[in-house]
């Protein structure tokens, strides 16, 4: 086994758990990767720079052109981490999420549970979500645990807080830091090259990035397991996945979804 029992444990039960320094030898590639994507960035970009304000950058699905990404994603323990969350006998790529919040940035990450923007259903998934640079408990993620076994799907929201599926029949999303004190909320403060790995379920936020000096990159990779399915949502998904021709219900089996062997 890579993790212990307790860690898996713990995911399982709060649906995010920290990996401290089991990554610490990817670092430097995937710093360099992501300066290629900044530098070039694929078809599914976001960039949230606003006037008077640092860039938060955000791009996906580009782990086929970008040779440090793609070696990260197949040869590093990701996978195999994945798998022993997840409790799966298989694991596949669902897809890579960059994120870059430059010093300054004040746009935070709104509260959010991230299956319902998803092209996929099923419980065994999971997100690792690791740290590039040193992040301080103040503008690190933040999660509500046990929120993944709510057994309901909250609405998806873009930042602005408008509905990304009109008519969505998805709960509305509670109001978490109104009532902050009646939930059980989990952070940590993370080095370099340390990770959080969460459930495709869980509630989490982020805030901005108020350092004067100190980039917020990560590099977010999500996996699938034995019981993942295709999912046609009332709505464009993101990552929307434009070529994959599965039906509601299949299997996730195919290129875009590939196997990765631990």
């Amino acid at each position: 086994m890579i993790i212990s029992e307790r860690t898996i444990s713990q995911f399982r039960q709060s649906g995010a758990v920290v990996l401290r320094g089991y990554f610490r030898d990817w670092v430097e590639p995937l710093r360099e990767g992501i300066e290629k994507n900044l530098a070039s960035p694929g078809p599914y970009v976001r960039d949230y720079t606003d006037s008077g304000q640092g860039r938060f950058f955000g791009d996906y699905c580009n782990w086929q052109r970008i040779d440090e990404y793609r070696d990260f994603l197949f040869r590093s323990p990701a996978a195999g981490i994945a798998r022993e969350l997840m409790g799966t006998q298989d694991v596949r790529l669902f897809h890579e999420h960059v994120l870059v919040k430059e010093p300054g940035t004040s746009i935070p990450t709104p509260w959010h549970h991230d299956q319902p923007y998803y092209c996929v259903d099923g419980q065994q998934n999971c997100s690792i979500w690791l740290a590039l640079d040193q992040v301080p408990r103040r503008t690190s993620l933040e999660f509500v645990a046990a929120s993944h076994r709510l057994d309901r799907m909250f609405q998806p929201e873009r930042f602005d807080k408008s509905p990304l599926y009109e008519d969505s029949k998805f709960a509305t999303i509670p109001d978490i830091d109104a009532e902050r004190d009646s939930h059980d909320i989990l952070s940590w403060e993370l080095e370099s090259g340390d990770a959080v790995a969460f459930h495709f379920l869980t509630l989490h936020s982020a805030p901005g990035n108020h350092s004067s000096d100190r980039r917020r990159r990560a590099f977010s990779s999500r996996w699938i397991g034995d019981d993942a399915v295709f999912a046609v949502r009332e709505g464009k998904t993101s990552p929307p996945f434009p070529n994959c021709r599965l039906q509601h219900g299949e299997p996730m089996d195919g290129d875009d979804f590939p196997l990765i062997p631990v």
